[in-house]
């Protein structure tokens, strides 16, 4: 392996806590001139009230980079597997400042 590409490697770790990860059916996305923050939810049928499970908070330029990984991702697992077809569902949520869902 090549020195230069030696140093662009970054060791990641993964407890095994957060290797089980965390379910989450809908994602709250609100922002400020400086930050994109999401908080990711899991809401059970017939239940009024769902709790924000994790949130993170993202720079612009990070957010734009998650989007553009994601598109990229999507784009591969529809090529393997078909279309993901969305679901017609919308929870009407406003907390406050610019939101949008995912």
């Amino acid at each position: 392996m090549s020195e230069n590409k030696q140093q662009n490697q970054i060791n990641i770790e993964l407890s095994d806590e957060m290797a089980e990860g965390i379910y989450s059916n809908l994602a709250i996305i609100t922002h400020s001139n400086a930050e994109f923050i999401i908080d990711f939810v899991k809401m059970m049928p017939g239940v009024p009230k769902a709790k924000v499970k994790s949130r993170i908070i993202l720079t612009p330029q990070h957010a734009k980079r998650l989007m553009g990984a994601l598109r990229e991702n999507i784009g591969k697992f529809e090529s393997i597997h078909g279309t993901i077809k969305e679901s017609e569902s919308n929870v009407p949520f406003t907390l406050g400042g610019p939101t949008a869902q995912a």
